[in-house]
């Protein structure tokens, strides 16, 4: 767009000043459009050779608007940002204790059906979609259009991930008959009831109710089959154990590598040569995953996890995500056995055995 020439002092006109106020949204509307960007056209092309409609594409990305915000909140991700203590307080709240321990009881027999299938416990895949979105409550109010835009073609660093991840979205949207426009989720793209990306929903979404669909946006039981299909492609031992509680010195040793999300790969042999033991018994050749938790006033709690604890960082590299969701589904299922009382109330007037 040509701008008028400068005028002097005083010379720029309320015409002129309402045209250099519109720039930045005539540019951001026209960011994304096929017809103005070379690269979101070389996209196009790509997911047009996989059988979605050009016309359809031109227009969904004509519509794609860029949000400084979404980049913005990636580099303020919590799990960045938080110790333990700060982490376990968002999502060990007595209201959402309760609330998956419902959430299991209105959809039981997808819960059933799901761990039986898959060998998910209920409470592991309530301890997701708790974390989440709060059991479908809270799923975003980011356009996802908006977002994978936004982030596939202006993210420094991970903008080929999102590209992907864009490309993805165009084809479910496609394939599922809905506009792309209106679907909503995270600021990174993550969308229904258990916050699946694009890839993964390609991937790990199932249609779990038997309806044609596998429409994670609205449908619980297709979540909750999703999410066991998910710990089940990642290797979920049923039965596994999560993690043991150990004891350890007031000051975590320099030379063990904690809170990791790699595999196990450390022995209890190793970790007793620092101080760092199992409550129960373990035997000196297994293999953890250390994990040293700030509670918040001074002390540490250490805990050593095995398979599964690893198996739940795939849905999210977080230690703290991880231990957020094992313990969710810790409170959740103490719920379920005191039928239905506070899980927090137990624990505050029973004497703990």
């Amino acid at each position: 767009m040509k701008v008028p020439p400068f005028q002097g002092k005083g010379g720029v006109g309320a015409a002129l000043c309402m045209l250099l106020a519109a720039m930045p949204m005539m540019v951001q509307a026209a960011d994304f459009d096929p017809a103005e960007s070379a690269k979101v056209r070389a996209m196009v092309d790509r997911v047009a050779a996989e059988g979605v409609d050009r016309e359809w594409l031109d227009d969904a990305m004509s519509h794609a608007r860029f949000q400084s915000s979404v980049l913005d909140a990636m580099s303020g991700a919590a799990e960045y940002h938080m110790t333990w203590h700060r982490y376990r307080g968002i999502f060990l709240g007595d209201e959402r204790i309760n609330e998956g321990a419902a959430f299991i009881e209105a959809h039981r027999d997808a819960f059933e059906r799901a761990e039986q299938q898959y060998g998910v416990p209920p409470e592991i895949i309530a301890g997701i979609i708790g974390v989440e979105t709060r059991y479908g409550q809270i799923t975003g109010d980011h356009r996802v259009l908006d977002s994978l835009s936004t982030l596939a073609f202006h993210h420094p660093r991970r903008g080929d991930f999102f590209l992907g991840e864009l490309e993805a979205f165009l084809q479910i949207a496609y394939e599922q008959e809905v506009d792309p426009a209106e679907l909503k989720g995270s600021y990174a793209g993550a969308m229904g009831y258990p916050q699946f990306i694009p890839t993964s929903y390609q991937a790990y979404a199932v249609d779990f109710n038997g309806d044609g669909h596998r429409n994670l946006w609205t449908d619980p039981e297709d979540a909750i089959g999703s999410v066991a299909n998910y710990f089940a492609e990642h290797r979920w031992q049923p039965g596994g154990v999560i993690y043991w509680d150990a004891e350890g010195p007031a000051t975590p040793p320099s030379s063990i590598d904690f809170n990791r999300d790699d595999r196990p790969d450390v022995s209890v042999a190793e970790l007793a040569a620092v101080g760092i033991t199992p409550v129960e018994p373990l035997p000196a050749d297994q293999q953890v995953v250390p994990l040293a938790l700030d509670m918040g006033d001074g002390t540490t709690r250490y805990r050593m996890a095995g398979e599964n604890f690893y198996v739940i960082t795939r849905y999210n590299h977080s230690y703290l995500y991880a231990m957020a969701v094992t313990e969710l589904a810790e409170a959740i299922a103490e719920v379920e056995q005191l039928g239905g009382r506070s899980w927090l109330q137990a624990t505050e007037t029973e004497p703990q055995t």
